[in-house]
């Protein structure tokens, strides 16, 4: 294994700047339900509580964690959304841009 003194600096930095843009992303702020763009789509950070009545598309297995737009693991609690910016979305949430995957 070739490990020269570049490449490690080439990984470390890598890994560093890793470490660092999870960390951020784990104190990003938690969109709330009050907030304009979660009530333009009717954001629920539990989606047992979505008004079915309301949003008949909805379906009881639709979770933030399994939709397109989630930017986390499905096991996450908390993940990035391409639809709200720097604010985490709750993984059981759910909204009417939900999308399959």
């Amino acid at each position: 294994m070739n490990t020269s003194r570049r490449n490690f600096m080439v990984v470390s930095i890598g890994a560093g700047t890793a470490l660092w843009l999870s960390r951020a992303r784990a104190d990003a702020p938690h969109l709330s339900e009050s907030d304009p763009a979660a009530v333009a789509v009717g954001y629920k950070e539990n989606a047992a509580k979505v008004d079915k009545a309301k949003y008949p598309n909805f379906a009881a297995d639709q979770t933030c964690a399994n939709c397109s737009l989630y930017q986390g693991k499905a096991s996450d609690a908390w993940g990035g959304c391409t639809l709200f910016g720097d604010k985490l979305v709750a993984g059981k949430g759910w909204c009417s841009s939900w999308t399959n995957m």
